[in-house]
């Protein structure tokens, strides 16, 4: 087979020069009846931004004409859109990747491909390049817009290998979408990072910080309400940079505003820098009922000295200031966040401020990881000398510290009525449903003549670690 590479550079992304290209994407009629009568499976790997991708692969699937499958046993291609921010989704994949050998000998017509943040990544790129023949295709999340071509060169015999970068990036509009819910909408408003936290690849996969333009964002939430979408989320690596490379002063209130100004019933945001966070945007939140009051705001360690070796840009004060004042300002509001112990250096004393801050700040839950060196970044020149023993016995005292609020916050909503947005029958026990709250807690709950995209009053009658159960009242 002929095999066509080109292969990631973490270097060149380090050096970005130049504005993002704005591109309508189109395809070609030829491209438009590739899939005919072949089918497809995508599994989707890490956050909202890979789903997000997964969702623009399938609309473009289905322009191409292929039709969904249940997995890669019953499909012609299968897509594997991966996450690079831990090692371990990265061992998962190439598990997964090794598994698949036997069903490429016996049906070696089966198209496998690899794409996302793990394919973008230089190291991992040239891995599945030289180790895994049974992957025919592999492209990265700045080719994102090319994938028709790609699959099309793939087809015609040619194994693909293209995961480069221009180094300024692109924003592309117009792409199809087919969302794996129609009453909630994943709406990207910004792309990359420019933040460079020396434990983080992202800058590194997702490419420079680029926005959309206010007025497509606000079409696509405009048409995802008028196709039924009652929950829209606004995604970026760092949502609070918005707008910052198209002069925009305060461009992430504004476009909260103008998103919370459509109409739509539920709106929510993923991911917050503490660093770039304004009082306006807090404004926002409180003006308007629509905004959730819920806020993911990683802070990564309790310790003034890790959060500058992470290069993190703020103190832990000004964390407790900006948690305060919103709490001040949003009664209710539910905060979460992302917690790394472990980091090199971190000693003793260090971890004990990361428990204080847990004690501080009492979160409604938060993403636990031990630090994990990612080839490539700052963090991985660095010594990492806090024995692996050690960071398993300080990730189990935060866990416990953290699992000790989210449980008591959740006790106060016992007996409290709540607006649920039904997901649908619970995956443990079909006979409940399930959904969030306004505060974005998962609720498991009864009710009759409840349909998936309903938007139900629920009473809480008992309280979990990280959930609640709850009967719907009419």
């Amino acid at each position: 087979m002929k095999q066509n590479y080109q292969l990631p550079d973490h270097g060149a992304e380090r050096m970005r020069t130049g504005s993002a290209k704005r591109i309508t994407f189109s395809m070609t009629d030829d491209l438009r009846h590739l899939g005919q009568g072949k089918t497809y499976f995508i599994r989707t790997y890490g956050c909202q931004a890979n789903v997000r991708d997964s969702e623009t692969l399938s609309g473009m699937l289905g322009m191409m004409g292929f039709i969904p499958a249940s997995g890669p046993e019953d499909a012609d291609l299968s897509i594997f859109n991966t996450c690079a921010v831990r090692r371990a989704a990265e061992e998962h994949v190439l598990g997964e990747l090794g598994s698949l050998k036997p069903l490429k000998t016996k049906h070696p017509e089966k198209i496998f491909a690899v794409c996302g943040c793990m394919a973008q990544e230089e190291s991992m790129a040239r891995l599945i390049a030289e180790k895994c023949p049974q992957v025919d295709l592999l492209f990265g999340t700045h080719n994102l817009e090319r994938f028709p071509q790609l699959l099309a060169r793939t087809l015609s015999g040619e194994r693909t290998i293209e995961v480069e970068s221009d180094g300024a990036g692109s924003v592309v509009e117009g792409m199809p979408v087919s969302r794996s819910r129609r009453y909630k909408a994943f709406v990207n408003i910004m792309y990359g990072c420019d933040k460079f936290c020396t434990y983080c690849i992202v800058p590194y996969t997702r490419g420079k910080e680029r926005s959309r333009r206010m007025q497509d964002v606000i079409a696509e939430i405009r048409a995802a309400k008028e196709s039924g979408a009652r929950e829209v989320t606004l995604l970026g690596q760092n949502v609070n940079a918005y707008g910052r490379d198209l002069g925009l002063a305060d461009g992430f209130s504004e476009l909260l505003r103008e998103a919370a100004e459509t109409g739509i019933e539920r709106i929510r945001f993923y991911t917050s820098h503490p660093r770039d966070y304004r009082e306006t945007t807090i404004d926002v939140m409180k003006e308007y009922p629509n905004v959730m009051p819920a806020l993911h705001l990683p802070v990564q360690s309790g310790s003034d000295e890790i959060l500058k070796r992470m290069n993190r840009g703020y103190t832990i004060g000004r964390y407790y200031e900006l948690v305060d004042r919103m709490r001040e300002k949003i009664p209710g509001i539910t905060f979460t966040t992302d917690l790394i112990v472990g980091f090199p250096s971190e000693t003793d004393a260090q971890f004990a401020e990361t428990l204080e801050l847990a004690d501080r700040c009492q979160f409604d839950s938060a993403f636990t990881f031990v630090y994990s060196p990612r080839e490539g970044t700052p963090a991985a020149a660095m010594e990492d000398d806090v024995p692996a023993e050690v960071k398993k016995e300080r990730l189990a005292a935060l866990n416990e510290k953290i699992g000790f609020y989210a449980r008591r916050n959740n006790e106060a909503e016992v007996g409290k009525i709540r607006k649920v947005l039904c997901d649908g029958p619970s995956k443990k026990d079909p006979s409940v449903l399930c959904g969030y709250s306004e505060e974005n807690r998962l609720v498991n709950f009864t009710g009759e003549n409840i349909r998936e995209g309903d938007i139900a009053d629920v009473r809480i009658t008992e309280a979990r670690s990280f959930s609640l159960n709850g009967e719907a009242v009419r």
